[in-house]
Parts: structure tokens; sequence; C-alpha cells
């Protein structure tokens, strides 16, 4: 089997945007690959109808929606199927993202994604592929072993659910937690489809700040390998050393199927003409 390249790992990459984003997926959209899975988030400063919108945009933009469900943003079951009935009526329903979400008190009865799974409605309203979240560095403010028991409390759900599933990761600086995880992944027999959470083109100091926020990783030696300075963070920086660093220590018959999300820190359309620059040289 040959080496994987850095366009292996970028077949059939997926990103994001927000329900703010409807504009500017209308000009990133003939940078992307028909099919491309648009990733539709679930923020506490949208409504129903910018979810919805946004959802309806990538699908007639030739993408393929993937909303997000934020488990402890939804106040009761009706919510939950209102939601997916008006993600239905646009044919965005056949693949979501289930997610605990932000708040540090559930907003209703559903505490954690696999609460969601579980209910059994998703399959009721098409949903036939379901992403889940891993953290291959942790999370602040949940243990690891916690994360591991609900990741493998998650996949259960799935496989008794009948729905197909993948897992898409917080975003990483660097590939070596991040192929490690994987590594312990397939060694705890969860053989899923992983995608690597990889930060688009954006501020430093902006991804810094995101990444304080999410726990990640960004010491000074890991910041200077992904391309920028802690004493300079005027510019931008793209996710090409690290790309390129995935690209040469993924190995298909260990880590299993493993593609690429890119969250759009710098805006959808900056993202999308980084991948299309990137993908051409």
């Amino acid at each position: 089997m040959s080496t994987p390249t850095r366009t292996d790992l970028l077949a059939d990459f997926s990103l994001e945007m927000t329900g703010k984003d409807v504009d500017a997926l209308e000009r990133a959209v003939p940078l992307l690959p028909p099919g491309t899975r648009v990733n539709v988030t679930f923020l506490g400063n949208e409504d129903l109808a910018m979810r919805t919108t946004a959802a309806q945009a990538v699908r007639a933009g030739g993408l393929s929606p993937v909303p997000h469900i934020s488990a402890r943003r939804l106040h009761d079951r009706g919510e939950l199927e209102t939601y997916l009935a008006a993600l239905r009526n646009v044919d965005a329903t056949s693949a979501v993202f289930c997610v605990g979400g932000d708040p540090a008190t559930p907003e209703g009865p559903y505490s954690d994604s696999e609460s969601i799974i579980r209910t059994g409605v998703l399959a009721e309203y098409g949903v036939r592929h379901v992403s889940i979240a891993g953290y291959p560095e942790g999370h602040p403010d949940i243990s690891g072993d916690v994360l591991w028991g609900a990741l493998r409390g998650k996949v259960r759900a799935l496989a008794e659910q009948g729905l197909e599933g993948s897992i898409i990761t917080q975003f990483a600086f660097d590939e070596k937690p991040v192929l490690g995880w994987i590594e312990q992944l397939r060694d705890a027999g969860i053989h899923l489809p992983v995608r690597i959470g990889v930060p688009g083109p954006a501020g430093v100091k902006r991804l810094l700040g995101f990444a304080r926020r999410f726990g990640i990783g960004a010491n000074a030696m890991i910041v200077k390998k992904y391309g920028f300075s802690l004493t300079n963070l005027i510019g931008t920086a793209g996710p090409d050393r690290l790309i390129g660093s995935l690209a040469g220590g993924y190995d298909p018959a260990r880590h299993g199927e493993v593609r690429l999300h890119f969250y759009t820190f710098g805006g959808i359309e900056a993202t999308a003409q980084w991948i299309d620059d990137f993908r051409s040289h």
C-alpha cells in the first residue's frame, strides 16, 4: 500500500458554517467539490429560522448539510421534533452532528448527545448518519475517564438505533496526540470513521483564543511547529504544516478511515479558498 499524501487526506473533507454565513457560503460554493459536507452550527445566538435557512442554502448549493443538534440547548422533546421537522422540510436530515453543547446546566431533559440518540426520534425524521464528538486532547471541564465512557456509550447507542456514525474531533495544532488517540480508539474496538478537526486559516490571536477556550494544547513548541510565533501575533496562519504532518504519520492500516474537518474560524469563504489553493499545489 502506498504512503498517503496530503492530497489523499483532503479527499472528502468537511467544514462548517454558522447561521450568519449564508452569503459567504454562496461565494464559497464554486470553490467546494459538489456534495461536500457542511456542518451547520447550533449556537445560542441563532434561532430555528437561521439554522434552517443555512441548511437549506447548503443543499441549494449542491452540498450536503450536516446540522448540529446541541443537546443542552433543547428545552424539551417538542423543540427537538420541531427542529427536526423544519430540517426535514428542506431535505437536511440525512446526516446530523449531535453534541452536548456549551451550557453548564442543561436547559431541558437532555444532558448529552447520547440522550438525544436514545430518544429514537432521529430516524423518524430521516436521519441515517450521526456524527459525534471526540476529544483527543481532553476537555477542560470533563475528565478523561468520563469522556471515554461517554464515547463508548454514544457508539453503543448508535448501533442499537441502527444508525451509521462517525467521529469529529476538536481542532488540533499537533498531529501526535490526535493520531495517538485514534490508535487508542481502534484498540478499544471503536472503528467509526474519524474526521480530524483542523483550524482553517485565521488570525493568530483568534486561533489561540479558541485554543484556550476549548483546552487545546498551544504551548510554545507546538505553536512554533504549527507555523506561528507566540511573540508575533500579527497576521494569519493556515494548517498546511499540520496537514503535512498528519499525512506523514497517518497509517490507514492502523488508524482506519480518517478525513479532515475544517473549523472555519477565519470564515467559510476564506477556508474554502485556502483548501482550493492547497489542493491545487
